[in-house]
């Protein structure tokens, strides 16, 4: 018959097997990047044009080539026009485009950019514009601008697609995983020194 000490260990080994499956189910979903700061931020009420439009994200982005390939940030208004010119820079975990609006009004930026782990990721959010006396609007266009012919951010001058979720970056992911094993392989320790103390220790006599 187990003895409390027994039960205990058991009972611990079973808590150690569900951090593990909750860290494993995790692992798989916890690798891209996301935003932690944009400018403008989302559903702002924007007075004065920025120099930039940006969207930060947790991590580094990944620019293999150097060339902003795969990035993107899109300015709509309400009829779909576009403002800007295509141009993406990316800068650690920011990328950027030059500011350019029309008249007031609401507007959708989205983003595309290159995550941490390779994969693409993408979403947009919604800002009011209400632009300050002697502001001369830009015109827009209905065509997606490509950064002056070179047809970013997807080589095709197409709308970026829809977003994928996104969460804690690689690196973050790596120290996660690492604690949590760290943990398992102490806890497994500890529960089998428990088990074997409990198994010598002499019953007493009857």
């Amino acid at each position: 018959m187990p003895t409390p000490m027994m039960r205990i260990a058991l009972a611990g080994f079973g808590a150690l097997v569900a951090v593990g499956a909750v860290l494993g189910i995790a692992a798989p979903a916890q690798a891209h990047n996301y935003p932690i700061a944009t400018t403008p931020t989302a559903n702002e009420t924007l007075t004065q044009l920025p120099p930039k439009f940006s969207v930060t994200t947790n991590g580094t982005l990944l620019d293999i080539e150097g060339n902003d390939a795969g990035f993107a940030l899109q300015v709509r208004d309400a009829a779909g026009r576009y403002y800007g010119d295509g141009c993406v820079s990316v800068e650690g975990p920011t990328l950027t485009t030059d500011a350019a609006l029309g008249a007031a009004g609401k507007y959708t930026i989205t983003w595309q950019a290159i995550s941490t782990d390779a994969h693409t990721v993408s979403d947009s959010f919604e800002f009011t514009w209400q632009p300050p006396a002697g502001f001369t609007p830009s015109t827009g266009s209905t065509r997606v601008p490509d950064c002056h012919g070179k047809l970013k951010p997807n080589g095709t001058g197409a709308p970026i697609g829809g977003s994928r979720p996104a969460s804690v970056d690689e690196g973050t992911l790596q120290a996660v995983l690492w604690i949590g094993g760290a943990v398992l392989a102490v806890g497994a320790a500890v529960i089998v020194t428990v088990l074997a103390t409990s198994r010598r220790k002499p019953r007493p006599k009857a």
